[in-house]
């Protein structure tokens, strides 16, 4: 039985607790009796649990996305449109896709805990780095779902960041890497996607062949669908990590081809 079926089911056997479990009881109604209570099972599966860190994933995922899309002040219909495409691709029943809606519109509101969330989120994925980063990624295509990236959005991804783990420098890198994605994937110009190319993989034109080879391993490690599934990413959400291997793969064929 997957996560989503031991939550639903009552038999996911964890005590999650806290801020997590507290959005998560509250989102999922009456699916239990005290639904609006944290989730409180039997305790059998602790601290790094594959299933567990999976329902951390989702529980965070889509209230930060909701927290980062009302951090200017209001919520676009592209952000909308984006948490819309998110549950696309993740294929959610209506069942889930009422949990996530619900946690989306939990994550907006003025009293939402993000720093204990965070700190819970991080606890619960500890040395899954290439968890946190593809969560991240999720968070940041949150504020750049209306084409722009505000100041105030900005300080709140560097907030989220930090809470994390993450240095301004490794932030900044972060997000470069995620612009060339969006710039190669939306760029007509082939000179222009190029430079992008680089920029997905995170390096400069002039590095040699041996390293273009590592940044493009090493991307593909992160991202690698099977991998993320193993450190507890919702099995729901591989094809988000699917289309990011694709994007690099291309990427990495693009940068390759124009240097034979």
């Amino acid at each position: 039985m997957s996560w989503w079926g031991k939550v639903v089911g009552g038999t996911l056997g964890f005590m999650m607790g806290g801020p997590l479990g507290a959005l998560l009881g509250a989102s999922l109604g009456n699916y239990f009796d005290g639904g609006r209570e944290a989730i409180r099972l039997n305790g059998s599966m602790g601290l790094g649990a594959t299933e567990r860190v999976q329902s951390v994933f989702f529980t965070t995922t889509f209230a930060l996305m909701g927290y980062i899309a009302k951090s200017d002040g209001h919520v676009t219909a592209d952000e909308i449109a984006l948490v819309e495409q998110v549950m696309r691709q993740m294929q959610l029943n209506p069942q889930q896709r009422t949990v996530a809606t619900n946690l989306f519109n939990a994550g907006k509101q003025a009293d939402f805990p993000v720093h204990e969330v965070l700190a819970q989120f991080k606890r619960e994925s500890f040395r899954r780095r290439n968890l946190v980063q593809m969560f991240l990624e999720i968070i940041v295509a949150t504020a750049f779902a209306d084409g722009r990236l505000d100041s105030r959005e900005q300080i709140v991804l560097e907030d989220i960041a930090s809470d994390l783990g993450y240095t301004r420098v490794q932030f900044k890198q972060l997000l470069g890497r995620l612009s060339g994605q969006a710039h190669f994937v939306n760029q007509e110009s082939s000179e222009k996607k190029l430079i992008a190319a680089y920029e997905l993989l995170g390096i400069n034109s002039y590095v040699n062949q041996a390293e273009l080879k590592k940044a493009y391993r090493r991307q593909m490690n992160q991202h690698h669908p099977d991998k993320l599934v193993a450190k507890g990413l919702p099995e729901e959400m591989t094809e988000l990590a699917t289309r990011k291997t694709q994007d690099i793969k291309a990427a990495y064929e693009l940068i390759k081809s124009h240097r034979d």
